[in-house]
């Protein structure tokens, strides 16, 4: 059997659970071979499969997504290193970097809340060469996996990652605040929401689940942040695609004049929070 072979004969097989089975398969298949997909698809295509990547479509099978089973994933054009840790990336969540790039691009100090994989902070940082950058995460282990990518793309003197939970007391007592820029992605899925077995079996709970609402990490981190943002600052909040006025809401309560982004398939993703004058 060949590699173009055994790519068709996986793409079969995983339709039935993956939305994106043949883009799966060439990306488990080119692990397997450690070469990049590109590489996988010009030059090794008459080649014999190799021995584990029928394991690997095992473990898709059973609904493991890609990005843990190879270990990294790209997001704005960098390359991340995830693990059941952390949350994998989304590409909705590209238009918060935009638009905090496109708001403050003379930024000097950005703190990241909830940084996870420090894809958002790190994504900043890498297209503001003048800034610099804290991100906080209440799990040791995210915190391991964040600065492990702000090391492999060369941002491990301007970015900062430490323990910290924003629903403990002193918790901004580290913080050299103020922030020109303030960004977060916390959990906002409503705790009786069904998700997909991809999401729900592997990625981690405690970044995913807010409450019956999915609004409780918003109500406590919303009002801390004016005490964290500097005049002129910009903070930007991943939200839930129904959670727009609930969200701008609570930020307005906090002295926030909100504005919303919406993601490429139009969908409610970010809302632009600025004090009011």
């Amino acid at each position: 059997m060949t590699i173009a072979q055994a790519l068709r004969e996986s793409a079969a097989a995983l339709a039935a659970s993956s939305d994106t089975a043949r883009l799966d398969a060439e990306l488990l298949m080119a692990h397997a071979l450690g070469v990049s997909r590109s590489d996988l698809l010009l030059r090794h295509m008459d080649d014999e499969p190799p021995p584990g990547f029928t394991g690997l479509v095992e473990r898709r099978l059973a609904h493991e997504p890609v990005a843990y089973i190879i270990g990294h994933r790209e997001f704005f054009g960098l390359d991340f290193r995830v693990s059941p840790s952390v949350l994998i990336p989304r590409p909705d969540s590209e238009v918060l970097v935009e638009a905090a790039i496109a708001g403050r691009p003379d930024a000097r100090a950005v703190l990241d809340c909830g940084t996870g994989s420090g894809a958002l902070l790190l994504a900043v940082l890498a297209n503001l060469p003048g800034a610099s950058g804290t991100g906080i995460d209440n799990s040791a282990a995210a915190l391991e996996i964040a600065r492990a990518n702000a090391s492999a793309l060369g941002l491990g003197g301007r970015a900062r990652m430490i323990r910290a939970d924003w629903n403990e007391p002193g918790w901004t007592d580290s913080l050299a605040a103020p922030f020109d820029l303030i960004l977060a992605n916390p959990p906002y899925v409503e705790t009786s929401a069904e998700l997909s077995a991809s999401v729900s079996e592997y990625e981690p709970s405690t970044a995913l689940f807010a409450g019956r609402e999915g609004l409780d990490a918003y109500r406590a981190l919303v009002p801390q942040l004016p005490g964290l943002l500097a005049s002129g600052g910009l903070a930007l909040v991943e939200i839930g695609m129904h959670q727009a006025d609930a969200v701008s809401g609570i930020a307005s309560d906090a002295g926030f004049t909100a504005k919303l982004r919406r993601d490429l398939g139009d969908r409610a993703r970010v809302l632009e929070l600025t004090q009011m004058q």
